[in-house]
């Protein structure tokens, strides 16, 4: 697996965490307990801090960076969809950012939230708890997340790690 240090940054990594071979760790970046990344992320920590928490996912394709005033923090037990891109904002437990989907700097998302397929989070902007952000940019439509459907969603993928960590080999 590609995990780099920059510098005197290095990635800390819980042992439980999972990291695919084809993922990029670099620097300034914290993984969680049961925290997974996926084929083809990156997560890139040269400018600030980015933290994944426990039993979040990061999907494969991802790009998430940061800035050095706007750090990326990912709260426990996030889905963060196929090929998004996450650059300085907050995502809290339990959310779901959509495939495709772009959140900026100093954008928060607030718990059990979810962010739409390919909707792009404007700077600044505060979604709610358990409201949907839809569309680009996006629209807010409150009360509209069950938030246990996220927490499964968290859990296949906590589980799909520990397979992976155990079964995963490569044939060719």
């Amino acid at each position: 697996m590609a995990i780099y240090a920059l510098g005197d940054l290095e990635p800390r990594i819980d042992p439980t965490a999972y990291v695919h071979p084809l993922a990029v760790v670099i620097g300034n970046v914290e993984l969680g307990p049961e925290a997974s990344v996926w084929p083809y992320a990156v997560l890139r920590g040269d400018d600030g801090l980015i933290r994944i928490g426990a039993r979040s996912n990061v999907q494969d394709g991802a790009v998430l960076h940061c800035t050095p005033s706007h750090p990326t923090i990912v709260g426990d037990g996030v889905t963060i969809g196929h090929q998004a891109h996450l650059e300085g904002c907050t995502v809290l437990d339990g959310s779901l950012i959509g495939v495709g989907s772009v959140v900026m700097h100093d954008a928060r998302i607030g718990p059990n939230a979810l962010v739409g397929a390919n909707a792009t989070v404007t700077g600044g902007t505060v979604v709610p708890p358990q409201a949907m952000a839809l569309g680009t940019p996006a629209r807010i439509r409150e009360d509209a997340v069950d938030p246990d459907h996220n927490e499964r969603n968290a859990e296949v993928y906590a589980q799909r790690g520990h397979h992976y960590r155990a079964e995963l080999r490569r044939i060719d």
